[in-house]
């Protein structure tokens, strides 16, 4: 009385020469695919990483110029992401600049006035 069947006796025996070289392609053919499957999930992790980390590299060499009107004096700055703001004052008068940092371009010049005393 045996626990196995008499056809798992005969899957023992070595196989013949054809049937070992189509298995030994099989074999090498799902070792490849695998390999390309794991350089592929590789390659998409790696940009994921790289879109989500912060860019480096300062503002470059360039240099933008603002051009103030005379006898206007800066009194503070502010940073915000890729603006500046550029508080001034000339004779009394307070003026805001927004500034784009890469260019140096004026984004929107604000002059600060004080209310009229009658109003």
């Amino acid at each position: 009385m045996g626990f196995g069947n008499q056809d798992a006796v005969e899957d023992d025996k070595p196989l013949d020469p054809a049937a070992e070289r189509l298995r030994r392609k099989m074999v090498r053919l799902l070792v490849v695919s695998i390999g390309i499957m794991i350089i592929g999930v590789m390659a998409v992790l790696g940009v994921v990483v790289y879109k989500t980390l912060p860019k480096a590299g300062g503002l470059g060499e360039e240099t933008a110029t603002v051009v103030l009107a005379p006898g206007e004096e800066i009194v503070d700055t502010s940073l915000d992401g890729d603006r500046a703001l550029i508080h001034t004052r000339a004779n009394g008068a307070d003026h805001l600049y927004v500034v784009a940092i890469a260019d140096g371009r004026i984004l929107k010049r604000l002059q600060i006035a004080p209310e009229a005393a009658g109003q």
